[in-house]
């Protein structure tokens, strides 16, 4: 059972005096009274900033706008809000302002991979799919602040089903993630209708969601929403904790119905200093994730989008990180850290280094304790030579629903059906000079 504890309902007074436990916990009224200024944060959470300070506070909102749920805003401590990694992800920082010359207005190059608006589609099996550029709540880091709060805008039917047209139109895509903002601001019978076109695709074999709600605005995942959602199975949701003090009764509740009405829970962390960038709090917080049946799924080195500068950790800091985690909690329990490249190039997996060396017999491992080891290769090995014809290979091949793609980069370079011996980049300066 949730609990109004005094905290909340010291805040909702202060928004209404009349509020109740049933207000608090109705979504709709918890994004009826989102905080949008510094004066309404200042009276609700009873915290101060110094003229100065809120002069350019003022500045920062100019340009990053502010949005924070009662229910959020009710998880800062007061008493060392400077400190507090609810304060720092939610409420606005003066250094949002200051813009590195390596900071990009759209760090992943999604508008490039856009063919038709709403979609961006640069893996060959999937695509993600902005449904909204809303959210219950504006994080401060967020990749995505040129659309994200800078323009609150769903889209209408019109605009969905040229995403939904794209879709059908690539036998290629299996797998359509939804995002934005956030796919849960629409309401039920948007969900529903979305949902119902997508999965009526005869190629789309999964459909995922990505949603800070469970955290946030935990209030949103309710019965009625998760009957609508448990029509279109296999749906899997991941959803984005940063800190385990966010594990609160609530979000535990939301993860408790979502996983009861049977859906397969991520969760995508991304590394901010000053909020989670301790091995420590990691591991808390994938302990909690665990605990409540999400599986961690990316840990996030913070992207290169304006203003984050002051959020950013060293690389060195998340492969510190992840040495703390392998080997040391539950193999599940280990998230992928990942540098989603600027430019446009993926998501790239950074780990520590475990092959020390290797010869042609034998490879040298070392452990996360630091034994070194070394592994036996085979003494014969007969390679099933691949050419590309699967009718004549040895192996068995009788899988159904198995389709064939043209292989692309580092697999093309292993395939032994495609005859390529490099990936040359483009304007290479070497090879443009033996075109000439």
């Amino acid at each position: 059972m949730v609990i109004f504890n005094d905290t909340q309902q010291a805040l909702a007074s202060r928004i209404n005096s009349k509020s109740t436990i049933s207000n608090w916990q109705d979504w709709k009224w918890q994004l009826k009274n989102t905080i949008r200024t510094i004066g309404q944060f200042s009276k609700l959470t009873g915290i101060k900033f110094p003229d100065e300070e809120r002069s350019q506070l003022k500045s920062t909102l100019d340009k990053f706008p502010l949005a924070i749920t009662p229910s959020y805003a009710s998880l800062i401590s007061k008493e060392n809000f400077r400190n507090d990694p609810v304060f720092r992800q939610s409420f606005a920082n003066v250094n949002e302002l200051i813009v590195r010359n390596n900071e990009l207005e759209d760090p992943l190059s999604e508008e490039k991979d856009s063919p038709v608006e709403g979609i961006t589609h640069r893996y060959p099996d999937r695509v993600l799919f902005h449904v909204s550029n809303i959210c219950s709540m504006y994080c401060r880091h967020c990749t995505r602040k040129r659309k994200v709060g800078d323009i609150d805008f769903i889209p209408g039917s019109e605009q969905l089903i040229k995403g939904i047209e794209y879709i059908r139109s690539k036998p290629q895509i299996r797998d359509v993630l939804l995002s934005g903002g956030d796919p849960l601001m629409l309401s039920d019978s948007q969900i529903d209708w979305l949902l119902s076109e997508i999965t009526a695709i005869p190629h789309v074999e999964i459909v995922r969601i990505g949603t800070r709600m469970p955290v946030v605005l935990p209030y949103r995942i309710t019965d009625e929403l998760i009957a609508v959602l448990k029509k279109y199975q296999p749906l899997w949701i991941n959803t984005h904790f940063n800190h385990p003090r966010e594990m609160t009764a609530s979000a535990k509740e939301a993860l408790r119905k979502l996983a009861d009405g049977g859906f397969p829970l991520g969760n995508q962390t991304v590394l901010l200093a000053g909020v989670n960038d301790c091995p420590r709090i990691i591991k808390k917080l994938v302990h909690s994730l665990v605990q409540n049946r999400v599986r961690p799924y990316y840990l996030y080195q913070c992207d290169l989008s304006e203003g984050l500068s002051h959020f950013r950790t060293p690389v060195g800091k998340g492969i510190e990180i992840m040495e703390s985690l392998i080997g040391h909690t539950t193999g599940f329990a280990v998230p992928t850290y990942v540098i989603d490249a600027p430019g446009g190039g993926g998501k790239i997996p950074v780990m520590p280094n475990y092959i020390i060396s290797w010869s042609t017999h034998k490879v040298i491992l070392r452990n996360y304790e630091g034994v070194i080891t070394s592994y036996q290769e085979p003494d014969r090995y007969e390679n099933n030579f691949c050419n590309g014809n699967c009718e004549d290979c040895s192996l068995e091949l009788n899988v159904q629903e198995s389709d064939e793609i043209e292989s692309i980069g580092i697999e093309k370079l292993l395939s032994d059906a495609n005859d390529s011996i490099s990936l040359i980049p483009e304007n290479n300066e070497r090879y443009n000079r033996r075109e000439e």
